[in-house]
């Protein structure tokens, strides 16, 4: 049997100055199932996106993703694009497991945790305070530095991480310090400055967009503090769903956020177009 790909309209130039079609995936003519494919808004034609895969149940486990994937890749070549990214759940495993076999390589993954009615306490000695304006553009020099770093260290040229870095701090914080739902709040212990968290309060979560410890304070606990405190800033604006972003090789990191209990949703993939 032969799995293609075929097209169910034409080539769309979207408002966002991606390209993007849908497709069937067919086998032997017959339609199995649909596939998106598109170019990414921030990293531009160079790199395209899987936005869309499903298989019919009745022909699931049969290679059919396989193939539509394979054929995606080259759609991808085809367009010019260098690289391909997916978003996949991490439940079922079937997509992540497909993802991986075929080469793509976890970049980073959006982790939940859901909240009781009681905010944790912090450890003694701890407190946190709104971040000064005085401190905010500091911070805010410093976390677009170290955020297009991190897009770097994965496999992002350099002049497209540091587009994503300026557009997402620009999209998030347009009113800078004062933007309304977000709260960026330094942790004191003793009375010395030790981290700070940026926390978003979305409409029935709450969302981590950067915890960091000061390099002289690491090693100490402070980590778990910033989250504790993330958690109780939660509770407090009436939300039970706390969710953050880790990138792959970030083993403190992660290992702090699986011992606190969160859990991956979603895993973020990518694959260079040789």
């Amino acid at each position: 049997m032969t799995t293609t790909l075929r097209p169910t309209e034409p080539l769309q130039h979207n408002a966002d100055g991606t390209r993007s079609r849908r497709y069937e995936v067919c086998v032997n003519s017959r339609p199995v199932g649909t596939i998106r494919i598109g170019t990414h808004p921030v990293f531009g034609d160079a790199v395209a996106r899987i936005q869309k895969l499903r298989i019919e149940e009745a022909d699931r486990r049969r290679g059919r993703g396989t193939v539509a994937v394979l054929a995606a890749e080259e759609i991808a070549r085809g367009w010019g694009c260098q690289r391909i990214e997916a978003m996949v759940p991490a439940e079922p495993e079937a997509a992540f497991r497909l993802a991986t076999a075929l080469g793509y390589v976890v970049r980073n993954r959006n982790l939940e945790k859901p909240l009781g009615d009681v905010p944790p306490g912090l450890p003694e000695g701890s407190h946190a305070r709104p971040m000064t304006r005085a401190e905010f553009g500091p911070w805010l020099d410093k976390g677009r530095e170290d955020y297009a770093r991190s897009w770097t260290e994965r496999g992002v040229p350099e002049t497209e991480a540091r587009a994503k870095s300026e557009r997402d701090h620009a999209t998030l914080l347009p009113d800078g310090h004062a933007t309304p739902g977000m709260l960026v709040s330094v942790l004191e212990h003793e009375g010395t400055p030790v981290g700070t968290l940026w926390l978003a309060l979305r409409d029935e979560k709450a969302f981590v967009y950067d915890v960091e410890t000061d390099a002289a304070h690491r090693g100490k606990g402070h980590g778990r503090t910033l989250m504790l405190l993330a958690e109780a800033q939660t509770i407090a604006a009436n939300k039970r769903t706390l969710g953050l972003n880790v990138f792959a090789g970030n083993t403190p990191a992660e290992r702090l956020y699986e011992s606190l209990g969160y859990e991956t949703k979603q895993y973020a993939l990518y694959k260079p177009l040789l």
